[in-house]
């Protein structure tokens, strides 16, 4: 299962991890993904969302 935000779309990013020496070696920050059971086309269903997609949805729905 790949590690996209079913809402948002985002995916992992890649950079370098530096060492005290500066020496550089490829690392990759992934997404925070949570279960969230949400409703898609009337039906519920259980999604991986990105806890940042979830806080800007929670505020969607306040604001509502």
């Amino acid at each position: 299962m790949s590690r996209v935000c079913a809402v948002s779309g985002k995916k992992p990013l890649s950079g370098n991890r530096r060492s005290h020496s500066l020496r550089a070696t490829r690392r990759k920050w992934n997404v925070n993904l949570q279960k969230v059971h949400m409703i898609v086309d009337g039906k519920p269903k259980t999604v991986r969302v990105s806890a940042r997609a979830m806080r800007t949805l929670k505020g969607k729905k306040a604001a509502a």
